[in-house]
């Protein structure tokens, strides 16, 4: 029995649940913080605290209520993720960083799957989903660390526009493993109506998502509204094309994906997307939490030698994949040896992708995706960081300081807190001589 079953107000028992999270949420970073790891780590760990494998805070039947809350933040995810595919900015690069993406997103994803498939011998939509579910990476890990460094160069550049395109690929990956997915579940086998009709739903999210993204162009004009109305209409708009993706059972991600990229390239401004940035946190921070709390201790043994082989294939498969991409476009030698090892962590859109692939899949074998896809996204946090760091200094991005030599001996030390005053000029020495 959770402790807020003891409270009788149902009300009450939301509201108190909901300032649990967020406090646990906030309490988990203050740690994470002192141990330099991401955010997204300490809201995890917090989840898993107040879950109902440990404190057992929150009643079950709040949390059976909250599946909204993950449509509702991959949703504002997906938004954010198409500001990054502005036609001018792709136009530079884009042919090169599309292939290397490619092969770094789809060599993790299909190596995962064949593991998955031929080696543990699980079900083709278990190891489809699972797959495309690792095609994705986390850019927030890495960007810190270029942040913290003040890293830049091409090396860095190459960096960004991967993690940019990275889950746009992986979401394409998870969309066409979940209409192959939803139709044997359906049907017990490959039916073409069954594959074909979700993703003709698809294609009408993604069109829904193109129009609602330039009618939100026209509306949300700067000069004609205030900040508060159009950060009203962008989430009314998001909430609106959610809800439709949801009625129709597939995923907001790319309508709304879509609906963010139609926007900026239709010259939409990008202060729109910082007031979103600005409104989503508290959002994510119970998306994360709640992730955490769905995650099953007791599956942990069970995923064991699956998680371990699912954690170092990914890595393998991103640094391939990455290299192989690098090789292909004849990016320079240090791009090409160390941009995989800046793709590591695994976090956000991936764990969003797990949930939905857990109701995709019968109870066990869900339950097993999305405790494999949780306990790693942790280990990937945790190293992302050093990784990111060691990329930059291998590559010859960052160049190590030399430590500072110690004064010879015959050297005076100045005194602490204390100037060393300046010799006198050669004039004075000698108009005093004189």
């Amino acid at each position: 029995m959770a402790l807020l079953d003891r409270i009788s107000n149902t009300n009450a028992q939301v509201i108190l649940s909901l300032a649990a999270m967020l406090l646990a949420g906030f309490l988990a970073t203050r740690v994470t913080k002192k141990l330099r790891l991401p955010n997204v780590t300490g809201y995890i760990l917090a989840g898993v605290a107040i879950g109902p494998w440990a404190l057992h805070l929150i009643p079950d039947s709040v949390m059976g209520g909250m599946d909204f809350v993950t449509d509702v933040a991959l949703a504002f995810i997906a938004f954010g993720v198409g500001k990054y595919f502005k036609l001018s900015e792709l136009r530079k690069n884009g042919l090169r960083i599309i292939v290397v993406t490619l092969f770094e997103s789809l060599a993790a994803g299909l190596a995962i799957t064949l593991v998955m498939y031929f080696l543990f011998h699980y079900s083709l939509a278990f190891a489809l989903l699972l797959g495309a579910i690792g095609c994705a990476t986390a850019p927030a890990s890495t960007i810190m660390t270029i942040r913290q460094y003040k890293a830049k160069g091409e090396f860095v550049n190459t960096i960004l526009e991967v993690v940019a395109l990275d889950d746009a690929v992986a979401l394409l990956a998870f969309s066409i493993a979940a209409a192959y997915v939803g139709a044997v579940e359906s049907s017990g086998a490959v039916d073409p109506k069954l594959v074909v009709l979700p993703i003709l739903y698809n294609l009408g999210g993604i069109l829904a998502g193109a129009l609602v993204g330039f009618f939100l162009h026209l509306i949300a004009d700067p000069e004609r509204r205030s900040a508060e109305h159009r950060l009203a209409l962008v989430i009314t708009l998001i909430f609106i094309l959610t809800g439709l993706c949801t009625s129709l059972d597939i995923s907001p991600l790319l309508s709304c994906m879509v609906m963010g990229t139609v926007y900026v390239n239709a010259g939409g401004n990008k202060k729109t997307f910082k007031m979103v940035t600005r409104f989503t946190p508290p959002i994510l921070l119970l998306f994360f939490v709640l992730s955490g709390m769905r995650l099953s201790l007791p599956a942990l043994q069970s995923a064991g030698l699956v998680g371990v082989v699912y954690f170092f294939v990914r890595i393998l498969g991103k640094y391939a994949g990455a290299w192989a991409g690098c090789a292909v476009t004849g990016a320079p030698k240090p791009t090409r040896d160390w941009l995989g090892l800046a793709l590591i962590p695994q976090a956000g859109v991936s764990i969003g992708l797990a949930v939905l692939g857990q109701r995709m899949l019968p109870g066990p074998t869900g339950v097993l995706l999305t405790t494999i896809i949780l306990s790693s996204g942790v280990l990937y946090e945790m190293i992302g960081p050093a990784c990111a760091k060691a990329s930059l200094f291998l590559s010859g991005t960052l160049q190590r300081q030399p430590r500072p030599q110690p004064p010879h001996s015959g050297e005076a030390k100045p005194l602490p807190g204390k100037a060393v005053k300046s010799a006198k000029p050669a004039k004075a020495v000698k108009k005093a001589a004189s």
